[in-house]
């Protein structure tokens, strides 16, 4: 099942997408290729560099959709604070068990030194 947050970011890479392949079949059209003057070098130019970063910025947009579609939702915080009371609640153990005689000799021999 998708989340809301996976259903959010799949919108927007759809839309980043189609948004910029809409932009390049618009900006590639056959008839600006037909430079006449210089004037249609400096727009040429000018609509080069707005694409490429029109472009750029879509797909960080398309990353951050793709990012957002892809990745798990969070535990609830309601799952979490439920989690964190049970580790309150757990009763702290015991005293450790007792060493048996070969370990208690070894550390009262090394405290001695």
């Amino acid at each position: 099942m998708v989340s809301k947050d996976q259903g959010i970011g799949g919108a927007i890479l759809a839309v980043c997408v189609i948004v910029a392949v809409g932009f390049l079949v618009l900006v590639i059209d056959p008839g600006l290729f037909t430079l006449k003057n210089a004037n249609d070098i400096r727009l040429y130019a000018v609509v080069v560099l707005v694409t490429v970063a029109f472009i750029a910025i879509l797909a960080i947009g398309a990353w951050i959709g793709w990012t957002m579609a892809t990745t798990p939702p969070p535990k609830p915080i309601e799952e979490i604070t439920t989690e964190m009371e049970e580790k309150k609640e757990e009763p702290k153990s015991e005293a450790p068990a007792q060493q048996d005689e070969t370990t208690a000799t070894d550390t009262t021999t090394k405290k001695k030194k």
